[in-house]
């Protein structure tokens, strides 16, 4: 298996490491040979780990190529979240304390922490503990003293040029043993014995993924299966753990409260729907894009831009074309270019928030299919037709200062999973089940008997009247019985099913 150091200039690594190769994050995302390499490890060590910077996404897009990225790029947003590390901070205070022993008054401290190792023995175990939490090659973790305690106020990447002279034996021996094999395992999970579920939602949403009767029979389908169901908002974060299963309602995004809700729901045990890797993977469509061509599933013609190449894309793509913001949703952040003056001050406009986006040929129809998948099976069918008038299946108009905009939506016929098309649903299947086990809906192009597949949604829309046309209640209670099978198989002695 091939080992890469990801760095933001070659320059900045001066360590020899056998069987190792340095490579500049930028060429591992824009040069053919890494996107077409097999079984690679790749440590990212980016100055910035910042959302949809060089850094993140060489980790996003290592996960799409099939290669193991460390950090992964969930590891990433924990590092980010200062609820997380305060979470951690909590966590591990019994083993903190007795590490760090009694601190002077406003005392801080600087842990550094390479490939799981600290260079003294006596934080040996609390080195290994955050990088099990965070595991990512290089880690600095600070520590500040306050009512006579030791908390972690916060932990992040150490750059490659900022590793001391005096540290950098040590870290060639630690990277040498961890490259040999040495596997750091993750921490257990809790396992709560009541089966109390969880429903986020955002009572405030314009355009939620269940409208209102849709949660009500929600909690109905759950009650009749002997589980407890409530709705949550983003306040209720705190009690989280009382619960024994997550199932978000609110339309999800990583810079979000929703995924700091499924990563520490997560954490603590509870079965989740959606669980964070598929809204880190499916919010990103530049990762799809990736995860699609390597898995020879048929897509759009696209373009993955950045600033080097933007000129390829009316050569390659033409005109019009689709340009799309990496983690855009409802039809936001997605524009279609007819002239070519246009283009560039479009794509200029998405490059300034994201290092990548993404370019796809116009592929006119006049609906979308929208397969719904729970654990790995098909269970609704839908045709989302175009807005009228309109390219995408939902319209906005402006609306003066201080009003909503307003939306109008395309009609949607709802069908039974046997009259699609066998080769839709496959498509669809193919999927999203590169993503995971959760409940996806997935969208899927159908021209001239070629299907094209567009997006996996990990937070499809089910509403009463839509969604459920065929299996009406039934529609609940197929995805409640998800999450009860998943609480009845963690009580299950190991090897057992």
């Amino acid at each position: 298996m091939q080992t890469l150091i990801l760095v933001s200039n070659e320059n900045d690594w001066h360590l020899h490491i056998p069987n190792v190769q340095v490579v500049s994050a930028r060429s591992y995302l824009t040069d053919p040979i890494y996107s077409k390499m097999r079984n690679a490890k790749v440590f990212n060590l980016c100055r910035s780990y910042r959302y949809q910077s060089i850094g993140y996404y060489a980790s996003l897009l290592a996960a799409a190529r099939g290669h193991r990225p460390v950090p992964s790029a969930n590891t990433i947003q924990d590092m980010k979240s200062q609820t997380m590390v305060r979470f951690v901070s909590e966590d591990l205070d019994e083993l903190i304390q007795s590490n760090l022993g009694a601190p002077a008054r406003a005392d801080k401290f600087t842990l550094s922490i390479y490939f799981g190792q600290n260079m003294a023995k006596q934080y040996e175990r609390l080195s290994l503990e955050l990088y099990r939490l965070f595991p990512a090659p290089l880690l600095r973790a600070q520590f500040a003293a306050s009512s006579g305690k030791w908390h972690l106020q916060s932990i992040g990447p150490i750059e490659a040029n900022e590793i001391p002279e005096e540290h950098k034996p040590f870290v060639v021996e630690s990277a040498q043993a961890y490259f040999a094999g040495k596997i750091y395992s993750s921490s257990k999970q809790k396992v709560e014995p009541r089966y109390d579920l969880a429903i986020l939602y955002d009572p405030a949403a314009k355009q939620a993924p269940s409208n209102k009767k849709a949660l009500q029979k929600f909690i109905k389908a759950a009650e009749s299966l002997g589980m407890n169901a409530e709705l949550i908002t983003k306040e209720d974060y705190s009690s989280l753990a009382e619960f024994d299963a997550l199932f978000i309602r609110e339309t999800t995004a990583v810079n979000h409260h929703t995924y700091r809700f499924a990563r520490r729901a997560q954490a603590e045990g509870l079965v989740v729907i959606d669980d964070p890797e598929s809204i880190l993977k499916c919010t990103n469509k530049v990762y799809m894009a990736e995860l699609l061509e390597r898995h020879g599933i048929t897509a759009p013609k696209t373009v993955i831009v950045h600033r080097d190449n933007i000129d390829t894309i009316i050569p390659t793509l033409g005109l019009p074309c689709i340009l799309k913001q990496p983690d855009s949703s409802f039809s936001q952040g997605v524009v279609k270019v007819e002239e070519e003056r246009d283009l560039y001050v479009q794509v200029e406009a998405l490059l300034d928030k994201s290092e990548l986006i993404l370019a796809q040929e116009f592929v006119s129809t006049p609906f979308d299919w929208r397969i719904g998948i729970i654990d790995q099976k098909p269970f609704f069918a839908c045709k989302y037709y175009m807005a009228r008038a309109h390219w995408q299946i939902v319209k906005r108009f402006s609306r003066p200062a201080g009003q909503d905009i307003f939306v109008r939506y395309g009609k949607i016929e709802t069908l039974p999973i046997e009259l699609v098309p066998k080769k839709v649903v496959r498509t669809a299947l193919k999927a999203a089940n590169l993503i995971g086990n959760g409940l996806y809906g997935v969208d899927v192009k159908e021209v001239n008997r070629k299907c094209y597949l567009i997006e996996v949604n990990e937070n499809p829309n089910i509403d009463v009247g839509v969604e459920d046309g065929m299996l009406k209640d039934d529609l609940y209670l197929r995805i409640m019985e998800v999450f009860l099978r998943r609480l009845e198989a963690k009580k299950l002695p190991k090897g057992e099913s």
